[in-house]
């Protein structure tokens, strides 16, 4: 366990948008981080992040020591805790990801689909030489993977550093909010969740023996009052006798979602694109805080607006830095928490390996996270879990191996693909377009 005397935690992808997140939740007096070195291989965006930290500490005692670097050994040198949110290409390798597949008519986005696969095949290898460094220079250190796909990267870099990498997503965690705020906040209420990352299912709220779940899927008012109710519906609920991970409706409403995509004047991948680009220049301005600000709220305000699902209400600013939080403090001071997390099954989900990384309820504690037994996928989930495992395994296979038939074989996989021929066209499209693409042969 680490000592809490000015604790350092490395950030990879530090020149990011939404690094200001995760600095402006170790503000707190409570905080174990006294030090925080940034690393992006971009010297421009790390100098305007800066700014934004700098201006987030204020007048706030003893905020925790910025430093940035673009060499990665001297940021992993001496850390503890080393959050991973690096993204490949940037948004601009994002917008090929979205366009090759809406080109063959298939979804793009950047988890789920084509552009899921792409965005695996481009990432796992930098994923996994980082974590080789890291379990070199800095192999006491806690991984905490926020780098998307974020179940996949998890596994590729848990092959290195074992359990002592744990990914995170605000996804299933603002779901279970939103469905305990729903049931009228009932203290000490337990989560039933099992899945893969942007693939799961909340399907138990579990109070004493008592499960609320049915009674809140009865209820269409109830079910009307969260984002999931009205996204699904009440009636689909209630077939379904769970709640999906909001990622869901690109399964069950494929359709919709790709010709809503085609009709829509620019990709939610352009759009980040053309925000951001902006919103770096304006951190050159006498206010950098304030620019960062404004382009986080439209950017909530906006998020899966793109994909035909309209401007969420309840946007809750992230969340994911708060169970960054929430996990450092429970490794680094023993203080022990429940959170959604992506670790290695070890036999949680009966249908899965031991190895195969799963999103489900753990404890958290200076020891790691551990997976509460018996996480139960809803019995309409089984196949869907297992050939999206399959496509991630295939995925590692392409990238271990440097295999362009492999790649196709991951590809033509994933259920919405589903054929050779576009898989083919597909990996075709996207080595042409993105360089880090090139070393499958």
């Amino acid at each position: 366990m680490p000592t809490t005397d000015r604790l350092q935690l490395t950030i990879l992808g530090g020149g990011g948008f939404r690094v200001p997140l995760v600095y402006g939740a170790l503000l707190g007096e409570d905080s174990p981080i006294g030090r925080v070195v940034l690393h992006d291989v971009d010297h421009g965006r790390l100098a305007a992040i800066r700014r934004v930290l700098a201006a987030q500490a204020g007048s706030v005692p003893n905020p925790p020591v910025v430093e940035a670097t673009t060499d990665l050994t001297e940021a992993l040198t001496g850390a503890d805790f080393v959050f991973s949110a690096i993204r490949v290409e940037g948004l601009a390798g994002r917008v090929v990801d979205e366009r090759v597949a809406l080109g063959e008519g298939v979804l793009g986005q950047e988890t789920t689909g084509a552009g899921g696969v792409a965005y695996g095949l481009r990432t796992v290898p930098v994923a996994t030489a980082i974590a080789r460094r890291i379990a070199l220079v800095a192999p006491s250190a806690w991984v905490i993977n926020f780098t998307n796909p974020a179940g996949l990267v998890t596994e590729a870099m848990a092959g290195h550093l074992g359990d002592r990498v744990i990914g995170i997503c605000d996804s299933p965690s603002a779901l279970a909010r939103r469905v305990v705020r729903a049931l009228g906040d009932p203290a000490a209420a337990r989560i039933e969740y099992a899945g893969l990352n942007h693939l799961g299912w909340l399907t138990g709220v579990r109070l004493g023996s008592e499960n609320l779940l049915p009674r809140l899927l009865g209820d269409d008012g109830g079910v009307a009052s969260f984002e999931e109710g009205r996204l699904f519906g009440a009636a689909r609920l209630r077939e379904l006798g769970a709640v999906p991970n909001e990622y869901l409706h690109y399964y069950y409403d494929t359709e919709e979602t790709v010709r809503a995509e085609l009709k829509a004047p620019e990709t939610r991948g352009e759009f980040l694109l053309r925000q951001q680009e902006e919103c770096y220049r304006e951190m050159a301005s006498d206010d950098p805080l304030r620019a960062w600000q404004a382009a986080l709220r439209q950017r909530d305000a906006t998020y899966m607006a793109l994909e035909g699902l309209g401007e969420r209400d309840d946007a809750e600013g992230g969340g994911y830095e708060r169970i960054a939080l929430a996990l450092m403090m429970a490794i680094a001071r023993d203080e022990p928490a429940d959170l959604i997390l992506n670790v290695r099954n070890r036999g949680t989900i009966a249908e899965l390996d031991d190895d195969a990384v799963v999103e489900v309820p753990c404890r958290a504690d200076s020891a790691g996270a551990h997976p509460y037994p018996g996480a139960v996928l809803p019995s309409h989930g089984v196949e869907l879990v297992r050939r999206i495992k399959a496509t991630e395994r295939a995925v590692l296979t392409a990238a271990a191996e440097q295999s362009r038939a492999v790649a196709v074989r991951a590809m033509a996989s994933h259920p919405l693909v589903d054929s050779v021929p576009v898989a083919r066209r597909l990996i075709d499209g996207y080595v042409s377009r993105l360089p880090s693409l090139s070393y499958l042969r």
